[in-house]
């Protein structure tokens, strides 16, 4: 399986060597053409601001979204916002998912936390997740044909959406990457085997 990793900013070489270690070829996109040879992408953690320009920069964003049209792709945190349909802010968007993400909804970098979150469709679904958030959107709301994958439990128990799926697409608000829990990434790969 050759999976792209968006490499334009943020945390890409984390995903590669995930990737690498579950016996995946993970692959640096930074061009169009670098699409034309992957079977699923990967959009990383950074500043959804900052990957937005530079995918216009590049001329990115309409060879994304026909991507997109075939092929699973995942957004963890600023990847999420910018694989998501809405922010309630301008921004470049590929607006693939029909998810609204609220930006930075946890506060500054100085908030960053851990916490340990349910996600049934993960292998050893009994074991929590290790989420990492740090400046990390929450998903708002999702549209009919979404797929709630995981929340994070306020004090009043009503949980905030953080993990979503919409057919061959999927957002995590929170860090996977960085933490020694590969079950994510083994979920993704499972989707693009689903795909193909």
């Amino acid at each position: 399986m050759k999976v792209g990793v968006l490499a334009l900013q943020g945390d890409f070489a984390e995903h590669l060597a995930i990737l690498r270690r579950l016996g995946a070829e993970g692959v640096e996109v930074r061009l169009p053409s670098h699409l034309d040879d992957i079977e699923a992408l990967i959009i990383p953690g950074g500043e959804s601001t900052t990957i937005g320009k530079l995918a216009y920069a590049f001329d990115l964003l309409d060879p994304l979204r026909v991507f997109g049209q075939m092929r699973p792709i995942w957004g963890t945190c600023a990847g999420a916002i910018f694989l998501s349909r809405d922010t309630l802010e301008g921004q470049h968007l590929l607006g693939l998912m029909d998810i609204t993400v609220e930006r930075n909804a946890f506060g500054r970098q100085a908030d960053s936390f851990e916490s340990e979150i349910p996600v049934p469709v993960l292998e050893n679904p009994e074991t929590p997740f290790p989420a990492i958030f740090i400046r990390a959107p929450l998903i708002a709301s999702v549209g009919p044909e979404v797929d709630i994958l995981a929340r994070l439990l306020n004090n009043d128990d009503s949980g905030i959406i953080v993990a979503a799926k919409q057919g061959h697409f999927l957002a995590t608000s929170f860090h996977p990457e960085l933490t020694g829990d590969d079950r994510f990434h083994r979920y993704f790969l499972s989707l693009m085997k689903r795909d193909l």
